[in-house]
């Protein structure tokens, strides 16, 4: 292609620009030792955890937020809602023609058609996608770009995620990554090589804001609710039994005795002499239960508004509400998935377009955009009565391409037999 000699001179005299060659985390033995530190989990001890993640070590917070999501469904069930509503749209890569006036439509258009081809080839491109949404709980996540040469030209061979275990920060709050060579402090991130999301670094740190960080209280307060329910229902669940004796019996039928009771636990019969009076008691029999449950049902509301912004979308049990306010909560998750889309769409463009267009083009050409298709959330008899007005009342260009979109209905092929409509 005219735009290969280009990237071979451009390597050549711009060599703080040329990404280095091949996978630089190569994969280690560490990477799959994991400890436990929500085992005995504290207060105290999670704040020691996240003041060792404030000071550039996150290896033992990243596997307590793993851990969370094993260990807790209700935050595994939101975290994958959140997540899921992002990776389950299909992505695209948009000229910068068609959002920005006044560029060379021509390069931009033809810098778009590049990226969206090597995007295609990428078979872990889903996959690597699924890992960066992680960042959403963690805050962070990195993936590494494989470049190597072909034909003169460079290409990008593969990206590859990179495990969080990996990832330190230095005294400035920007990352490295521990590799063999560094296995203390890490090396610092080559130019056009890694793809970094950060999606809530708002405060200045990278590890103040992340959803899993917000919640890991909430986690704590609930595992320590269910351990001491569990508690409670082996001293309390079970029946009490009481037996009394005559004040004439010896030792040995008192030790008889309670020898009975205890089989009663298991064998649920005994035999008693006359002189015995065997009561059972039910436990928590007239009185309020415990208030461990309504604490967890608090706990896990929690949890569903930081990472969903509602709760009516997860839970109903017990909730008094109207179908106006879950619209309402719909819609607040909605902005979410939105802002979502966003932050993911600047990462990908700043980190992966950016260098695959300006590497291939030119320092100067227009960078494309990487977006998520957004479904519309209004059902099929009201987008067709709004195409009915946009078209028919108010002359509005509408692409066919996106209405066969919109209304789930595909494109016929050129011979394919179509459906007749009515005619006046």
């Amino acid at each position: 292609m005219k735009w290969t000699g280009w990237v071979v001179n451009a390597l050549r005299s711009r060599p703080q620009q040329r990404p280095k060659l091949g996978q630089v985390i190569a994969a280690r033995s560490e990477d799959s030792v994991r400890d436990y530190p929500s085992a005995g989990l504290t207060p105290s001890g999670l704040a020691s955890i996240l003041r060792e993640a404030d000071s550039g070590s996150l290896s033992t917070a990243m596997q307590l937020f793993e851990e969370m999501e094993e260990k807790d469904a209700h935050l595994y069930a939101v975290a994958n809602t959140r997540r899921l509503a992002l990776t389950g749209l299909e992505w695209q890569v948009t000229s910068a023609s068609e959002l920005r006036k006044g560029l060379d439509n021509v390069l931009a258009d033809e810098a778009a058609s590049y990226c969206r081809e090597v995007l295609g080839g990428l078979e872990s491109l889903d996959e690597v996608l699924q890992h960066l949404s992680l960042a959403i709980g963690r805050n962070i996540a990195i993936a590494e770009m494989v470049w190597d040469v072909s034909e003169g030209a460079l290409r990008l061979r593969d990206v590859a995620a990179v495990d969080f275990g990996r990832i330190v920060f230095d005294a400035l709050d920007r990352p490295r990554i521990l590799t063999q060579e560094e296995p203390q402090d890490g090396i610092d991130l080559p130019r056009n090589k890694f793809i970094v999301h950060t999606p809530h670094n708002v405060s200045g740190h990278p590890q103040r804001g992340g959803l899993l960080r917000v919640t890991a209280m909430a986690y704590l307060a609930k595992h320590l609710a269910l351990k001491d329910w569990m508690i409670f229902a082996e001293v309390f669940g079970m029946p009490v039994r009481i037996a009394r004796y005559e004040p004439s019996a010896t030792a040995d039928e008192k030790r008889e005795l309670l020898t009975m009771l205890q089989s009663l636990g298991s064998n649920a019969a005994g035999i008693f002499s006359r002189a015995v009076e065997l009561q059972i008691i039910e436990a928590n029999r007239g009185t309020a239960g415990p208030p461990y449950e309504r604490l967890v049902e608090f706990l896990n509301r929690e949890m569903s508004k930081a990472w969903l912004g509602q709760t009516l979308t997860t839970d109903v049990a017990g909730e008094k509400g109207s179908l106006a306010a879950t619209q309402v909560h719909e819609t607040v998750r909605r902005d979410v998935l939105v802002d979502d889309i966003r932050k993911e769409g600047r990462t990908i463009r700043r980190d992966l377009l950016g260098p695959l267009a300006r590497l291939r083009f030119g320092p100067d050409v227009p960078v494309p955009y990487f977006r998520r298709t957004l479904r519309s959330s209004r059902s099929l008899t009201e987008l067709v009565d709004v195409l009915d007005v946009a078209v028919n009342q108010l002359g509005a260009r509408v692409p066919a391409s996106w209405a066969h979109d919109a209304l789930a209905i595909p494109e016929a092929g050129e011979r394919e037999a179509v459906l007749s409509g009515a005619t006046d």
